[in-house]
């Protein structure tokens, strides 16, 4: 998965928009103004930070290498995602939807609705 792909692959969510809020190299995914997925673009390799439950992502980092803890994120329900070849993109794709999924989840009835879709 390239740089290209992995934006197109979160900007592809409903109402996903990217945000700098921490520096122009950091490439923050949210919906609805809340966080899904954190990346440098430029970075090599490419790493993704991505929400998840809590057991699911224990489980991730305990049968892949390239899942870890969250840099710099509540580790319980964030991984970080090497995204090295060694994870089909399949599943990196599926990782991102899950994502997005859990933070469109915990918005208000509202906000989901302001959402469309």
């Amino acid at each position: 998965m390239t740089p290209e792909e992995l934006k197109a692959a979160c900007l592809d969510h409903h109402g996903a928009v990217e945000d700098f809020p921490f520096a122009p190299e950091v490439s923050v995914f949210k919906v609805a103004g809340k966080v899904f997925a954190i990346t440098r673009l430029d970075e090599h390799p490419l790493a993704v930070s991505l929400k998840s439950d809590p057991d699911l992502a224990a489980n991730l980092r305990a049968a892949h290498a390239a899942i870890r803890p969250g840099y710099h994120l509540n580790k319980r329900h964030w991984n970080t995602v090497t995204i090295d070849g060694s994870l089909g993109e399949e599943m990196v794709l599926d990782m991102i939807e899950d994502s997005y999924d859990l933070v469109v989840k915990s918005l208000t009835r509202a906000q989901r609705a302001a959402l469309g879709g």
